[in-house]
Order: structure tokens, then C-alpha cells, then sequence
């Protein structure tokens, strides 16, 4: 006798790639479900945005899917039989409907990979995983490249994948124009009187979801204008904003992407990381769209300006999520400087005297976004300085950004912000003193701090936290080779001027939610 199969499949809010194999037929016996669900909004405080963007853009997707006539099953979040975890919702389905089968794709979070795993082992039914069919690697990868060796350098990993994808090489498989990485031409302050092109923002009204999210009493932090919601929700906005990239800022990312000033909260950027996070986007059809566009246009859109968008796609964003699936859970866990701050209140106002924090918080409570030189360089550079543990800032990264998922969020706040892995994926810290935040910004003009003044009143807190960090900590980083001159500097100064210093920073730091 045959039994009929029926599938289920699990579609997870940051799989709405209407591009995977899944969808190319429409199968009679197979039943789509996405749900919304509050183990997914709970598990760490997100901005309103974040929930509210990707609610809307899974809510799309099941549209889309239902026009191709494809059998969908949603679940909102108010719904009355929402049981809020995937393993409860799934097994009430399997039972209401009678479900021969489950699957799904494989989850980008550990958590959730782990949490299906245990739950597939305890089924009756069979089940089969499928891969996203979204990166340029598959999780071992980046594992595999380095099997045997100690480090695991970004840029041997980029060289790898620019000759394995024949990405700007040329028929002997070298780089295009000698070099590998053009780095070094893409750090430019913004000019005084240059005023970057204004972002294209949408006007998606997403009134009823935030509703939906106040009724829930889901905690949020930041805000939203849910009647012209900026963000892209499908994948024809999300395509419109690559269009609006490669033909408006790609010919200056390069040369502005680390340039940082007030009210200019997306410069030149692609901010195409949340689309591309939720797989509205694949990585390869945003660099080949960079690439069509550079090879159109080479007399406005210089090398370097390419180079160094393609190196964030598929260097960085591979290389990170490459780290996290070989080096999870124990990631996690990691804190090498054994730092034990709380983090500052005002991080989640922006209530504070110092410009540059104050200006990159209330942009990301505002947008929430900011580009990697104000993560990097400005608030995790402060939370480093401050020593404050790596699972605060980790649950501040990953709930504040629309584009922060554990997968690529970890390494780069606990490895590559905060040091916490203890070089696995920086060969150094990413600290400075308020010299480097002038240099790349505007933020030091009209200041309460002076950024000259290392000690005394109205100091720049970074000048002595600075310091005090590199003194705090010589034992693990004297040694380092890439900050030997720091240490060299610090030796040569009067014993005084060292006390003043460190004195400065105490100070501070125990006055740390009044700066």
C-alpha cells in the first residue's frame, strides 16, 4: 500500500531566498510555514526596527510564495494558537495536519541549529536538512583551509576565495592591477563642504506590525516611523537599493567607507546587509551586480572602490561566519582580557557629553544602523577601553543593528571589537585614542571633551583610557609585534606623566555613566 507523503518545511525569517531550489516547482504535497514567534524576538532586546523589518519582510515573502500558488501556512504573532517556539509549532502542525515529513534549511544561528537537531532526533516522522544554498562556502570551509595551522588570517582567506570564484583575477588566476588588497587608498576623511548623496529610503507602512508588537508587550529599544519604514522588505526593494549603490556610491566607497560625521549616518555605503542577512540578496548577485557596474562605468568607478566592496562580501562577511561555525560554542564564552564592566546607560540613550558616541548611538537607536568604522572605532573602541565584558556589548551589537544576526555579529564584536577571542581573528586590538576619531570624523568639533588634552579637565576620556588600557594589559600584549611601538612610546614617558594618566582614566572610569 502507499502512504502519501506530505512535507512540511520550515522557513526561517532570515531565509526568504525566493531563488532556492525549494521553490522552482510547486509540489501538491508539500506545505510552507513561517512563524513569528516570541522565542525568536525574546532571546535578546532588539531594535524595534529589526523585529518590525524582518516581521514585514517574512510576511512578503509568504505572499510571494502563495502568488507562485505554492501551499503556505503563517503564523502571526498574535495569533491564537502560536505556541512561540519552532519545535512546539512544527509538532502541532505535524499532528493537525498529518505530516509525513518535516524539513528545513540549515539555520545560520548555532542556537537554532542546535535547537532543531535536538528536536528532529525526537520525531516520529523522517526529516532532512537542506543547505541555504546562499554563501560562497559551506560552514567547514574556512575550517578546512586552515586545518593544522594556528592563525587564521583574513586576508589568506580572501586570497583563497578571489582565485577560487576567479573574482578581479585575470586568466592566470593573479589579482587584477598587481595587488591583492588596495586598503591603503580607502581611508579618507569627508571633505568639509562635501555633502554625500542622500540614501534611498523606503516608505513601507508597517503600522499594523508595530501595533502588533506594543500588544505583545515585546521589549524593543530604538524607534520607528512604522507609516515610512526606510528599510527594504522584499526582494524588488532590496534590488532597486543595489541599482541605487553600484550607480550612485560605489565610484567614492572606497575612499569614504571609514569617514565618519555628524547627521551623515550612511555616507557611501551599500547598507544592503540587512537584505542580504535575510537572503532577499544573494552575496554573488550583489558582487557581480558591483563588477557589471565597474566594468560599465571604469572611467567614474575606480579599482580601489570595487576592491574594497568585494573584500567586505566575500573576505570579511565569509571569513566571519567561516570563524563562528568552526569555532562555536566555545566562542561565545570567550573573554581574554577578563573584562567585567557593565556597559554605560547612556549606550542605550546616547545621553553623553562625548560627540562622537553621542552622534553613532543616537544614529543607530535612530536607524538602526552604523557603518563598521562607528562600531569598530568608536563604540566598541570605548567599550574595549573601558574594559567592559564582551556579553554586554555582544547583547548590545546584536539587538541594536537591523543587520545583527549571531553568526556574524559575534566574531565581530567579541573578536574583531572587543579582543575577547584573543587573536583568532585580529592580529591586534582595535583601540585608539581621540586622535584616530578626529582624523577619520568631524565628531571632535564642538566637543565638551578636548581632543588634545590628555589629562585635566575636559580631557578626551580616550586619550587616557587608551593608556590605561595598554598598561593594564602589557602582559598579553607586550609582546604583540603589531603594537610594539605603543609599548615603546609608553616606556619612554616620565613616570608622572604615566601616573597622570592612568589617574585620568580611573577617574573616569568611576564616573564612566557621566561622561
Amino acid at each position: 500500500m502507499n502512504i502519501e507523503i506530505k512535507k512540511l518545511r520550515l522557513v526561517l525569517g532570515d531565509q526568504l531566498n525566493i531563488k532556492h531550489s525549494w521553490f522552482k516547482t510547486v509540489e501538491s504535497n508539500v506545505t510552507y510555514v513561517l512563524m513569528e514567534i516570541r522565542s525568536e524576538t525574546d532571546y535578546a532586546k532588539h531594535h524595534i526596527q529589526k523585529v518590525v523589518g524582518i516581521f514585514a519582510a517574512m510576511r512578503h515573502f509568504a505572499k510571494e510564495l502563495q502568488q507562485h500558488k505554492h501551499d503556505v501556512i503563517y503564523i502571526q504573532l498574535n495569533d491564537e494558537n502560536n505556541l512561540h517556539h519552532f519545535n512546539k509549532n512544527v509538532r502541532a502542525l505535524i499532528d493537525k495536519y498529518k505530516f509525513t515529513q518535516f524539513e528545513y534549511q540549515l539555520p545560520d544561528e548555532f542556537r537554532v541549529d542546535e535547537h532543531l537537531k535536538a528536536f528532529t532526533r525526537n520525531l516520529n516522522i523522517p526529516s532532512k536538512v537542506y543547505d541555504t544554498e546562499h554563501f560562497y562556502t559551506i560552514r567547514t570551509e574556512l575550517g578546512d583551509l586552515f586545518a593544522g595551522k594556528n592563525t587564521y588570517l583574513m586576508e589568506t582567506f580572501y586570497r583563497h576565495m578571489r582565485k577560487k570564484h576567479n573574482v578581479l583575477t585575470d586568466h592566470e588566476n593573479k589579482p587584477l592591477y598587481g595587488k591583492w588588497n588596495f586598503d591603503e587608498d580607502n581611508r579618507q576623511k569627508l571633505p568639509k563642504l562635501h555633502k554625500p548623496v542622500d540614501p534611498l529610503l523606503f516608505s513601507n507602512d508597517v503600522t499594523e506590525i508595530e501595533t502588533e508588537i506594543i500588544k505583545s508587550n515585546i521589549k524593543t529599544i530604538g524607534k520607528v516611523n512604522s507609516k515610512f519604514f526606510i528599510w527594504p522588505i522584499n526582494r524588488k526593494q532590496s534590488l532597486e537599493l543595489l541599482e541605487f549603490f553600484t550607480n550612485h556610491c560605489l565610484h567614492l566607497f572606497g575612499t569614504f567607507q571609514d569617514a565618519m560625521a555628524p547627521y551623515e549616518w550612511s555616507v557611501y555605503h551599500s547598507r544592503l546587509s540587512f537584505s542580504m542577512n535575510i537572503k532577499l540578496l544573494s552575496p554573488k548577485e550583489v558582487v557581480d551586480k558591483a563588477i557589471e557596474a565597474y566594468t560599465l562605468n571604469s572611467d567614474k568607478i575606480k579599482f580601489h572602490q570595487l576592491e574594497g566592496f568585494v573584500r567586505q562580501i566575500i573576505g570579511w562577511r565569509e571569513y566571519m561566519r567561516g570563524i563562528y561555525w568552526l569555532k562555536m560554542p566555545e566562542y561565545a564564552n570567550l573573554n581574554y582580557f577578563q573584562h567585567k564592566g557593565i556597559l554605560p546607560e547612556w549606550y542605550w540613550t546616547g545621553h553623553t557629553k562625548m560627540n562622537c558616541l553621542k552622534h553613532a548611538i543616537h544614529q543607530s537607536l535612530d536607524f538602526a544602523y552604523a557603518h563598521h568604522i562607528q562600531r569598530l572605532m568608536v563604540t566598541g573602541n570605548f567599550a574595549l577601553l573601558a574594559g567592559i565584558h564582551p556579553d554586554q556589548v555582544d547583547a548590545w551589537y546584536l539587538g541594536i543593528y537591523i543587520d545583527a544576526f549571531e553568526w556574524v555579529e559575534i566574531t565581530n564584536t567579541r573578536g574583531m571589537s572587543q579582543f575577547a577571542d584573543g587573536g583568532i581573528v585580529g592580529t591586534k586590538p582595535y583601540v585608539s585614542s581621540g586622535a584616530y576619531i578626529n582624523k577619520m570624523s568631524s565628531y571632535c568639533t564642538g566637543c565638551n571633551y578636548d581632543k588634545n588634552k590628555k589629562t585635566g579637565d575636559k580631557a578626551c576620556p580616550f586619550n587616557s583610557l587608551y593608556w590605561n588600557f595598554y598598561k593594564k594589559h602589557e602582559d598579553k600584549l607586550g609582546n604583540n609585534p603589531r603594537i610594539g611601538m605603543m609599548y615603546n612610546v609608553w616606556k619612554k614617558m616620565n613616570p608622572q606623566a604615566k601616573q597622570e594618566l592612568l589617574d585620568q582614566a580611573n577617574y573616569y572610569l568611576d564616573h564612566i555613566n557621566e561622561l
